[in-house]
């Protein structure tokens, strides 16, 4: 089995992963650090110094490279990876796809105090204008997010509640 997480920045994709991929027994793999490993420098290193289209051209490849490299996987994905180079079609073939919706003013709490080390938000000034960003953002990857086999809103994304989600949505599928 491969479950791909999905959704904003802040949704908790990372966390709720690596308890999944204990939960199952299955590898688990952050898209993120991947790209950090493989690249040898941040993904704020690679935004300032490559820019951003670059960042989701090595985004797409690395998610590619993972699915061919892992039959059995637990991968959090970056929140903009479904939305570009074709990634949602790719992980929607090679497993099943998880959406993690969290409503934007949840998102504002959790990454409020972390947006200056986020690429696409850390010029940001205000709380008003992280929230305008999110809310901008979440409108443009819905339709991608929106792709995915399964869907969780909190506070029902516990480990537990998405397991059996999951083993539900496969025993059925």
């Amino acid at each position: 089995m491969r479950l791909f997480l999905i959704g904003m920045p802040g949704a908790g994709k990372t966390t709720l992963g690596r308890a999944l991929a204990v939960r199952g027994g299955l590898p688990f793999r952050d898209l993120d650090e991947e790209i950090v490993q493989r690249e040898q420098r941040t993904v704020a290193e690679i935004f300032a110094a490559e820019g951003e289209d670059y960042f989701r051209e090595v985004e797409a490849r690395v998610a590619r490279e993972l699915i061919a490299e892992h039959p059995r996987l637990v991968l959090a994905t970056g929140g903009g990876a479904p939305c570009f180079h074709g990634t949602m079609d790719a992980l929607k073939a090679a497993g099943l796809t998880l959406w993690l919706d969290v409503p934007v003013p949840e998102l504002v709490a959790r990454l409020q105090h972390q947006a200056a080390s986020r690429p696409l938000l850390a010029a940001l000034p205000d709380l008003e204008a992280l929230k305008l960003r999110l809310s901008e953002t979440i409108a443009a990857r819905t339709g991608f997010y929106a792709q995915a086999e399964l869907r969780c809103t909190p506070p029902a994304c516990t480990t537990e509640a998405v397991w059996a989600l999951v083993q539900r949505y496969t025993t059925t599928a």
